[in-house]
Order: C-alpha cells, then sequence, then structure tokens
C-alpha cells in the first residue's frame, strides 16, 4: 500500500474527493477542510494499493492538483485494515509487480544528479578491484562490484530512453564519464605511487598471474549476455523494489572491476590489457542500457493494458 497526501485548492476538493470515492484500490479517505496554510486549501489523504497508484495519480494531475496544490506519496510498510485488505484485492495485479512511474521518475532524477558520494563510491570501489587484481582476488572483486554505484545512472539513461527526455539521458551519461573518469584517475595516481614505491610490477599482472580475475578482461559473448541479464534484473528490482535482489545484479557485472583493471594496467604500462578493460566496460554498459530500456517499455506496455481497470470506477463502499 502507498500513502497519499493531497493539498487541494478548496474549489478543486470535491472534484478530487469524488474521483476517489469511484478509484479502484483507494481506501482510508480522510479531508480536513481548510488546514494547509502554504500552499493555501485543504488537506485529503488516502491509501491506495500500489498496483492501483498510477491511475489515481494521473486522474489527481489531470485535476491541476501538481500545480495548485502538491501530491506527496510515501510507502506504508505495515496496513492492518480489513479496509486496505479490500482494496488490494480489487486492485488488478500484485503489488510487487506494479510500477509507480512518478516514483521512478524520481528515483532516477536523484540518480542522475553528480554528487560527492557517488564520485566518492566510485573511486572506492575502483580501487578495491585494482587491489584485486594486483592480488589476483575474487573477494575484493566482488567486494567492488557490491559498492559500486554505477547502476543508478544506468537507470537513467534507459528511463530517458523510454520517456524520450534527453535532458536526463544527458545529465545520467555525464554522471557516468565524470565519475569513472575521476575514479580511473585517483586509481591510476595511486597505482603510479605504487609502482613508484616498488610495491608493484607489471608481472603481477602478467599471463598466468591473474587468473583467478581474467573475467575482467575477457569481453565475449558470455559478457554480453550477462550484461542483458542483469540489466533486466536492475530494472525490475528498482521497478518493484525489490532493492535486495539489485546487490545481485551488481555482482553479475564486471563495470568497476574493468575500470579498475584498465587503471593499473595504465599504471604498469601493459596498453594490450588497457583495451581490453576499456572494451569489458562498453560491453556491460551497453548491454545493460539495451536490455533495461526494453524492460521499460515491455513494463509501460503490459501495465497500459490494466489502465481501464485501475482508474476511476464504480465501487464498493469502504
Amino acid at each position: 500500500m502507498l500513502h497519499i497526501r493531497v493539498i487541494s485548492p478548496a474549489p478543486v476538493t470535491d472534484a478530487v474527493v469524488g474521483c476517489l470515492r469511484e478509484a479502484t484500490g483507494v481506501t482510508n479517505l480522510v479531508v480536513l477542510a481548510g488546514v494547509a496554510r502554504s500552499p493555501e486549501g485543504d488537506l485529503v489523504e488516502f491509501d491506495v494499493a500500489r498496483e492501483a497508484a498510477n491511475g489515481v495519480i494521473e486522474s489527481l494531475r489531470g485535476l491541476g492538483i501538481e500545480s495548485s496544490g502538491s501530491i506527496a506519496v510515501e510507502k506504508i510498510d505495515i496496513a492492518i485494515s480489513e479496509a486496505a485488505d479490500r482494496a488490494r484485492e480489487e486492485a488488478p495485479g500484485e503489488g510487487d509487480d506494479a510500477v509507480v512511474w512518478e516514483e521512478l521518475a524520481a528515483r532516477v532524477a536523484d540518480d542522475s544528479r553528480m554528487t560527492w558520494a557517488f564520485v566518492v563510491f566510485l573511486a572506492i570501489a575502483t580501487q578495491l578491484a585494482a587491489i584485486g587484481v594486483l592480488l589476483n582476488s575474487p573477494i575484493l572483486i566482488v567486494g567492488a562490484m557490491v559498492l559500486g554505484p554505477e547502476f543508478g545512472p544506468i537507470a537513467a539513461v534507459c528511463f530517458g530512453l523510454m520517456q524520450r527526455e534527453y535532458g536526463l539521458i544527458g545529465a545520467a551519461v555525464r554522471n557516468l564519464v565524470i565519475g569513472f573518469a575521476a575514479a580511473i584517475a585517483v586509481t591510476l595516481a595511486c597505482a603510479l605511487v605504487a609502482r613508484g614505491l616498488g610495491w608493484i610490477e607489471p608481472a603481477m599482472i602478467a599471463e598466468g598471474n591473474t587468473e583467478e580475475v581474467n573475467f575482467i578482461v575477457k569481453p565475449d559473448r558470455w559478457s554480453f549476455i550477462v550484461a542483458l541479464l542483469a540489466g533486466i534484473a536492475g530494472v525490475l528490482s528498482i521497478t518493484a523494489g525489490k532493492s535486495s535482489s539489485l546487490v545481485g545484479v551488481f555482482i553479475s557485472v564486471t563495470t568497476v572491476p574493468a575500470a579498475g583493471y584498465a587503471a593499473v594496467a595504465v599504471a604498469l604500462g601493459e596498453w594490450a590489457e588497457v583495451g581490453q578493460a576499456a572494451l569489458q566496460l562498453g560491453v556491460n554498459i551497453l548491454g545493460m542500457v539495451i536490455a533495461g530500456t526494453l524492460t521499460l517499455l515491455a513494463q509501460r506496455l503490459l501495465w497500459g493494458k490494466y489502465g481501464e481497470r485501475v482508474g476511476p470506477r464504480p465501487r464498493s463502499d469502504r
């Protein structure tokens, strides 16, 4: 269930309430007249089944609430109510399968913004991957995969392609380019210092010494297939709110490890390895973008078929 709080201008409140009383999946409707001050108006609160949220939000936006008032949505972890149970039963589909498009739009917009936290996490993850390469340690490589935050901007690119929001795509791509460039630069600087101190040498990434982590720089058909599957799983985990599944996506793809390997290879002068690592990075990002975009398009198509059932219609009193 989702809880939605609406600040409605007084002249529009009757239309808002009428829409909600006829909508599928809505319950626990509360109206407090004249209590809102900024913006001024009435406060309308209600709960709605997640799978019916899109139709309700679209109806509210159709009344102009977003420009003259406000609409706030938050997740309900526990709802102990027979009325809520009936609302979920009336709504089509399953809540875990539902995509709340406004929620997804807000999430990818946040992920497309450049922040220090994103750059720092990516830099740390890339350095961990580089150390994993030098020590031939799959455990460190997996740790770097989990820590890497790069899937957020990739998901933003997928959403931008679906919606044709080129500004969002540009911001997300910039985030990825600057983030990886900074992470590789920091890792390269650290690797050069380590080489100067005699801690690392080219033999550490020579053929035969990195057998456990060679998958980072061995792009092939399987790399692309894994990236496609990861893109599908990643988008599904975000849209369905299955954050635990997203960890598995991070472990599946070698974007951050490839960046770390490239930085180490540059520092040690192994230019052939740099090209292989860069190709692996590109293959993974391309595969996830393609699969993620197609997954979002499929979800929009499937949920579009439920639109008439989710929208306002006569229903039993609650």
